[in-house]
């Protein structure tokens, strides 16, 4: 199946056609600015279904507005014609397209374009009037606030927020590309006149900026974010898609002595923490037990002995461990426990707790095994 895709080299573009790219029954047929009449016209001709993403947002001109959402929709639809196209076609317009401003008036006059090629060709036609999008390859400065907020926030640079209660309806990436396949399968979200995407956020500029502050200190604190949330998962995403191509790593504060060490790695107030302990040959570590405060110990490198014992008990119990045989061994509450390096090389050891450690409340009693 051949797809024609307009402006495939813009923020929606690009996450169309990578994904339509992994899906072996799609061909994609890119149009950009720099694509000449001729090859156009040949795509449009080879087209069985047609995604018109091409747009003028940003404009150094108000009339480009004008050349960009309606004279390019003109000049596709007249390709379409002219080679007797029966493609089904999807158009990315706006919800701004209901105002007077002159990029709303733009979008209005598009739209209207393709509902008289539709009625007139007896082509299906799908106008999804979109609110705010965000996600992965958009621009900072330009596509949305998002995108800005991201960019200036991953490099210490400050924002401007005029009213932090200002809300906006959000749509992420992905969820529009699932409902563009919807369409290409014949089956979009159809409500009234117009198409939508059913999975939406809506949120406060002063929500947004606070959590993509806590995403930015989550590398010097460790703390993740609730990613249980829909949109904090999906905005996670899109940070981290914002991070200086010399920044993608990060330091974590390594505390050693003669046994071995103890580095942190995440830590979660909804999950727990995860830390990895380096045991030197012959060490011995923990010695002690927990009211509630559990945990997970996996070794994958070394070996070593786990041994346990009921507080109220003298038997030992032992659990051979070894980086050669991944297995998971659970530290239970009341048993005072003890992790050796049996080997003769560094052990080193994946432990998970389930709560952050408060040193209020520490929760450990040494007790040898």
């Amino acid at each position: 199946m051949n797809i024609l895709v307009t402006g495939a080299n813009g923020f929606v573009g690009k996450n169309l056609v990578a994904t339509l790219e992994q899906i072996e029954q799609y061909n994609v047929l890119p149009i950009t600015r720099e694509t000449s009449q001729e090859k156009l016209t040949e795509s449009a001709q080879k087209a069985d279904f047609v995604f018109h993403l091409a747009g003028v947002n940003r404009p150094k001109e108000e009339k480009e507005f004008s050349e960009g959402n309606v004279g390019f929709t003109q000049i596709l639809i007249n390709t379409l014609i002219s080679v007797g196209s029966t493609a089904p076609i999807v158009v990315t317009s706006s919800i701004q397209a209901e105002n007077d401003s002159a990029y709303g008036k733009s979008k209005k006059a598009g739209e209207d374009l393709v509902f008289e090629y539709g009625v007139k060709q007896k082509v299906p036609t799908y106008i999804y009037r979109l609110p705010n999008l965000f996600g992965k390859w958009s621009k900072p400065n330009y596509n949305t606030v998002i995108a800005t907020f991201c960019h200036k926030i991953s490099r210490n640079e400050e924002i401007t927020i005029s009213d932090p209660r200002v809300q906006l309806k959000l749509v992420y990436i992905d969820d529009l590309l699932d409902e563009f396949l919807r369409a290409l399968d014949n089956n979009p979200t159809i409500n009234g006149e117009f198409c939508e995407v059913p999975i939406f956020h809506t949120e406060t500029l002063g929500d947004i900026a606070n959590l993509l502050k806590e995403f930015k200190n989550s590398r010097t604190n460790l703390i993740i974010s609730d990613l249980s949330h829909s949109f904090t998962r999906k905005l996670y995403s899109t940070y981290l898609n914002f991070l200086p191509e010399n920044d993608f790593s990060y330091p974590l504060l390594t505390h050693s002595d003669h046994r071995g060490s103890f580095t942190e790695f995440v830590k979660s107030p909804f999950g727990g923490q995860v830390s990895v302990n380096v045991s030197k040959p012959g060490i011995t570590k923990g010695e002690h037990w927990h009211h509630t405060k559990n945990e997970k110990f996996l070794v994958v490198s070394g070996q070593g002995v786990i041994r346990f014992r009921d507080y109220y008990s003298d038997e030992v119990i032992e659990y051979k461990v070894s980086g050669e045989k991944l297995e998971v061994v659970d530290i239970p509450t009341g048993y005072t426990h003890s992790i050796v390096n049996t080997g003769e090389t560094d052990m080193v050891t994946i432990m998970w707790v389930n709560e952050m450690f408060d040193p209020n409340h520490p929760d450990t009693f040494f007790l040898e095994v």
